[in-house]
């Protein structure tokens, strides 16, 4: 597969985003039970495997009984604002540094809450290994993934064809199926909560990899 820019995405692609949810939990539980977070965190991870995200909170907060309704925002704002302490997964952190040295333009393009993703980005230290992230809520929901208006942007700033530009990333629901028509070159990093999602053909990438360290067998860079 020949290319000039490689696309990354983020979560679960260069980092594992469960650590995220990890640091976030782990903030709001030192703010609440300063002298004893562990507990909530444990709780707050028991009920993520039984009833999923969207409900942690509100169980959480029930069961310690800390329930308001202010308690719940204090909770969301401390989790989306605060730095995390995550990393990059082995096989991206030298996969990028492969890549920078072979002055291959990198960018991320990646959905998410505007601060949340930056200080995703920013604890990541991916400023130093990228181009530039495009965050693409900063230019309006309409643009997130699978509209394919940051992609564009990148082609046009590089000035190169579609054909040119790879993207590699993890969930086949949205991260393809906008791009593949207009010619972009896709692969699908097998890990994370969408690894084993089924879909048509026109949602599915070109390839599939298991580990980042694949793309030095599949890419050639011009």
């Amino acid at each position: 597969m020949k290319v000039k820019v490689i696309v990354f995405d983020l979560d679960d692609t260069l980092y594992d985003e469960i650590s995220f949810v990890k640091s976030g939990f782990y903030a709001v539980c030192k703010y609440f039970i300063p002298n004893n977070p562990d507990t909530m965190f444990n709780k707050m991870m028991e009920v993520l495997q039984e009833d999923g995200r969207g409900k942690v909170f509100d169980k959480t907060f029930i069961y310690f009984k800390l329930y308001t309704k202010q308690n719940i925002k204090k909770a969301l704002t401390i989790y989306r604002t605060h730095l995390p302490k995550i990393n990059l997964n082995s096989d991206a952190k030298k996969m990028l540094s492969f890549y920078k040295k072979q002055n291959i333009p990198l960018y991320i393009v990646t959905d998410g809450n505007k601060i949340v993703q930056t200080n995703k980005i920013k604890a990541l230290e991916l400023e130093n290994l990228v181009n530039k992230a495009f965050i693409t809520h900063r230019y309006g929901i309409i643009h997130a993934k699978p509209s394919a208006y940051c992609f564009t942007k990148i082609a046009k700033y590089e000035n190169i064809d579609y054909k040119d530009i790879v993207y590699v990333a993890d969930n086949i629901n949205k991260d393809f199926v906008g791009i593949k028509e207009l010619g972009f070159r896709t692969i699908c990093i097998k890990q994370g909560m969408f690894q084993d999602v089924v879909k048509s053909e026109k949602f599915q990438a070109e390839k599939d990899i298991k580990s980042l360290l694949e793309l030095k067998n599949i890419l050639v860079c011009k």
